[in-house]
């Protein structure tokens, strides 16, 4: 394979991944890694690196025209980062006295648990009967946002966000020990605990994660895991394929989003657990 062909075909593959990421809030960086290294033979720190990097894409791509639309809740999102950085420091603390691939499988797993009540939601469009909890009143957590496909203002309030916060912490606690994105469990903890539309849990998780990512960034480039020549295509595909996805998100229902997070969450679930048996890296 040519340089060029090899360009072009990244470039190709991010804007797919950048697409689908910024839609159901996962960034790219977990469909990034396994196109790298299973389609292209990239080095799994090098694919690593350029996920980190998607992921930074995906975020700074999406979260612009997200918040610019009204989408994004950014009150959540700030405040859910505090769990999530909670745990990445913890994971990060302990990653070396854990195996690996348990946590892999366990993660999977957990994952796969979780398409139970997601799926059981699939037809339903906003959640109804939510009021706000009391760290939600104080917080002042609740907003709206514009549907273009309802027509009209939707109003939601917060539920169990101590609930949330927790899994933030879970979420953050899997970035730290396993290197990985956690945006899935980020929408999952939004969407299902704390009753938020569809579309503002992964709108704020975009938006978290870019947070998340860039935190961390710096660590690649000093290892050397950022190669220029992998990351310059898989970058500006990802940030097209984001900003592309962002102009769909808004003209599309909830229900749509989350059976497309369905699907992406159990080809996530099933990654998890092929890599905790080696068949993958």
């Amino acid at each position: 394979m040519t340089p060029l062909l090899f360009f072009f075909l990244m470039f190709l593959g991010s804007i797919a991944a950048g697409t689908i990421g910024s839609i159901v809030g996962i960034g790219g960086g977990l469909l990034i890694t396994p196109i790298l290294t299973l389609l292209f033979g990239v080095n799994i720190h090098l694919a690593i690196g350029a996920s980190i990097v998607s992921i930074i894409a995906t975020s700074s791509g999406a979260a612009v025209t997200y918040v610019k639309d009204k989408m994004t809740n950014l009150r959540v999102g700030m405040f859910l980062e505090i769990g999530t950085t909670l745990g990445a420091v913890t994971g990060a603390a302990i990653a070396a006295y854990l195996n690996s691939s348990l946590l892999f499988l366990i993660f999977g797993l957990v994952l796969i648990a979780s398409l139970v009540p997601t799926f059981r939601r699939r037809h339903q469009e906003l959640s109804t009967g939510v009021e706000n909890d009391e760290w939600a009143n104080k917080l002042k957590l609740n907003s709206s946002y514009p549907d273009a496909v309802l027509q009209r203002e939707v109003p939601y309030q917060v539920a169990n966000t101590p609930i949330g916060l927790g899994i933030m912490y879970i979420a953050g606690l899997l970035s730290g020990l396993l290197g990985i994105g956690s945006g899935a469990f980020k929408v999952l903890g939004m969407e299902n605990a704390m009753q938020l539309p569809m579309k503002v849990s992964t709108t704020t998780s975009n938006f978290m994660i870019g947070v998340t990512a860039a935190a961390s960034a710096g660590i690649y480039v000093v290892r050397g895991d950022v190669n220029p020549f992998i990351v310059a295509p898989v970058m500006f595909g990802v940030l097209f394929g984001a900003y592309f996805g962002s102009k769909m998100l808004v003209r599309v229902r909830n229900t749509t989003i989350r059976y497309i997070f369905l699907f992406v969450l159990m080809g996530i679930s099933i990654q998890m657990i092929l890599t905790a048996f080696g068949i993958i890296p």
